[in-house]
Formats: C-alpha cells, structure tokens, sequence
C-alpha cells in the first residue's frame, strides 16, 4: 500500500486524467467508480465521526463492491493519486475552506441533479460502507444531508421521513455552478457535527485562476 500523502500535494489537470485513465485500465470483472462517484466517496469516508484506516476504504478505489484489485504498479500509482486527493480533501475540511469537487457538466442538456447524481452516489456508498455518520441523531446534519440526497430519486430515500421532509422545503440549484456551492456548503455544516473543531470559518470561494467546478468531464 502506498504511503499516505502529506497535505497539499494537490492533483494537478494531468494527474486527474491519469487517474480517470487508471480507473478505466482496470480489468473485469472490476468495476471501478468513475472520478466523480470516487470523490464524493472521498469525502463520505472523510466526515465519518472517527477516522477510517486507509486499508478499510481503499478496496471500493478499484471495485465499487469492494472486491480486491491485484498488485501491479499500476494499482499502486491508482492508489497514491487517490491517496493524495484524500489529503486534499482532508485538509479542506479540517479548515473549513472551499475546494472543487469533481463534478462535471455531463452535456449540454443535463440539469445540475443529473450531473451531481454520480458524486451523491458515491457519497452514499461511504455512508452504506461505514455507517457511524449516519447513525448519529442530531437534527443539525438534516438540513445539509437533505442538501445532498434531494439528487436521488424519492423511492430510493427508504425510511428517512425526515430527510425527505425537508428535501420537500428545498428549492432545486438554478445552475451547475449553485448545486457545487451547496455540496461543498453541506460538507461543512456536516464537518461542524462529525469532525467538530473550535470557531470553524466558513469555507472560503475559489481564487480565480483554479480548476473550475462543473468543467469538462474527464474522458474515460
């Protein structure tokens, strides 16, 4: 297994390709999460009341039923991009600052829940895999969860009355660019009640210059 990043070694545009590439290399019967589902899992993993071990998380990497890959060096180099967008996203949270998730204008015709679904499913695979957040009976993650979930289709949202009320109050985002806003909005308010610190800032927009949320989809 490689070894975990330090913070900030973020992914560069070529290191998200290759690993979009990477994840496409994977023979069958394998079946890997596209890039977006793989970051929202990321961050399901991340906001887990306590921390989960490395090798808990990174069997669903190469197969989203978990099944184990077989050690090459390319599974090693998946790994430590991977490991380095853990990083990433840990960082991010801890300090409550803005980062841009990996999702992506799918075309020209998809509406902002269509092209956020992929990331949401993988957020959910986290919360089916390591189930402590969702355990937790506190009425404050309602509201973000509800942020999150109102992308799935109601009939999927099985015993949740009260995310599904309040996924009924909200307004569907205008635009790709809003839906990314309030994903990363929900992250944080989820982050104050799973992984609490002193006063949390609220996360920061974006510098100008970055990797845009809702760009171009990689290319599998």
């Amino acid at each position: 297994m490689p070894e975990p990043s330090s913070p900030g070694t973020s992914l560069s545009d070529s290191d998200l390709a290759r690993l979009d590439s990477l994840l496409g290399d994977l023979p069958e019967p394998l079946q890997p999460p596209d890039v977006s589902a793989l970051d929202g899992y990321l961050c399901g993993v991340l906001l887990q009341p306590r921390p989960v071990a490395a090798a808990q998380w990174l069997p669903w990497v190469s197969d989203v039923e978990g099944r184990p890959a077989a050690a090459s060096p390319a599974l090693q180099e998946l790994q430590g991009l991977v490991l380095r967008r853990h990083a990433e996203l840990e960082l991010a949270i801890a300090q409550r600052d803005w980062f841009d998730p990996w999702i992506y204008q799918l075309d020209d015709d998809a509406d902002p829940g269509e092209c956020l679904l992929p990331w949401v499913a993988g957020f959910a695979a986290a919360m089916e895999a390591f189930p402590e957040l969702m355990a937790l009976s506190n009425p404050e993650l309602v509201e973000p969860l509800a942020l999150l979930f109102m992308h799935f289709d109601p009939e999927d949202l099985e015993d949740a009355d009260a995310l599904t009320a309040v996924i009924e109050t909200l307004e569907p985002p205008a635009d790709l660019a809003e839906a990314v806003q309030d994903t990363v909005r929900a992250l944080m308010l989820i982050a104050d009640v799973s992984r609490p610190r002193g006063s949390a800032p609220r996360p920061r927009r974006a510098a100008s210059g970055g990797r845009r949320p809702g760009g171009q989809r990689p290319r599998r």
